[in-house]
């Protein structure tokens, strides 16, 4: 494949090549973490011929939201943006499975960290991604001793860079003891998330996950595993969730745009279930790969096509 960095990202309201999307040392968003972001995924479907990017209506408000918060504006409506995402992934021809990362963030060289008066950016990119955490292998997970950032402190709902420090912290600290990856607790002591992912169990067959009031991201995969899991008749149950209920549970899966539906074989030494992928998790993860890839006539409203 060609040199991702000479296909086309939007860049402060043009394509350029992503090679010569720069930014000032200056720049406010470096110096101050002062910037929203998302993450998609489009995935190819080699029998279609054809790209679908996932949930752009869902990824739009959240950034949108998500600005909101750190007050700055959205500069493409709702039309503009998925227009600006299929022109990027088409003139690129892209022909496989990529992560997109639309990001606002404030532009200016100013000095002082706040938001107000400050000129805001917006930049769009996509790279080659498949799997970012191994969706077949158990993986091997520990509590982290870092406890995830309060709503009050950076809000949790928003995807705000600033808050990925607390996540580099938790996802350093797992790798380096030998870990995939780790789970953060809130401040109540109660199950929150991954340092990147929300996190779901099983007991008795039905589906656990903590609710918004953890301190977690509203995740869009979250909320599309929820509308599966109803339709194949699995109930779900948002409420807090204790640490000691991981190491009873039946079985244990990560969410999220980039690990997709990824299971748990072990969580501080302590294995999950038989040890190998529970039924839920499997039916969920099958249709999960079913749906964004284009392969069900259900849920074609959450796929926009690039081709």
């Amino acid at each position: 494949m060609e040199d991702f960095e000479e296909k086309p990202c939007y860049f402060n309201g043009k394509f350029v090549p992503l090679r010569e999307a720069n930014i000032n040392i200056r720049t406010h968003a470096l110096q101050y973490a002062t910037a929203a972001f998302g993450g998609m995924r489009a995935y190819y479907n080699e029998e279609k011929k054809n790209l679908f990017i996932f949930r752009v209506d869902d990824h739009y408000e959240r950034l949108v939201n998500s600005g909101k918060i750190l007050q700055m504006r959205m500069p493409l409506s709702l039309s503009e943006f998925r227009q600006v995402l299929v022109s990027m992934l088409r003139e690129g021809n892209w022909r496989q499975n990529v992560y997109i990362r639309p990001f606002l963030y404030k532009k200016s060289l100013d000095l002082s960290p706040r938001f107000h008066n400050v000129e805001d950016g917006l930049a769009i990119y996509a790279i080659p991604l498949d799997d970012y955490l191994d969706t077949q292998r158990g993986l091997r997970a520990c509590v982290s001793s870092w406890v995830r950032i309060h709503d009050t402190q950076i809000p949790s709902r928003a995807k705000v860079t600033g808050a990925y420090t607390n996540s580099a912290l938790a996802k350093s600290e797992a790798l380096q003891n030998g870990f995939d990856e780790a789970i953060f607790l809130d401040i109540h002591g109660n199950v929150c998330e991954g340092s990147a992912e929300n996190i779901f169990f099983v007991q008795k067959g039905e589906l656990h996950t903590p609710p918004i009031s953890s301190s977690i991201l509203e995740g869009i995969t979250r909320k599309t595993v929820i509308t599966l899991a109803h339709e194949l008749g699995i109930a779900v149950h948002e409420r807090p969730i204790s640490r000691t209920e991981l190491y009873t549970s039946e079985e244990i899966f990560f969410s999220g745009t980039g690990v997709q539906v990824a299971w748990l074989r072990e969580i501080d030494h302590r294995i999950i279930g038989n040890g190998k992928i529970g039924p839920v998790t499997q039916k969920i993860q099958e249709a999960y790969f079913r749906v964004v890839t284009g392969k069900e006539d259900r849920h074609q409203n959450w796929l926009t096509r690039v081709y």
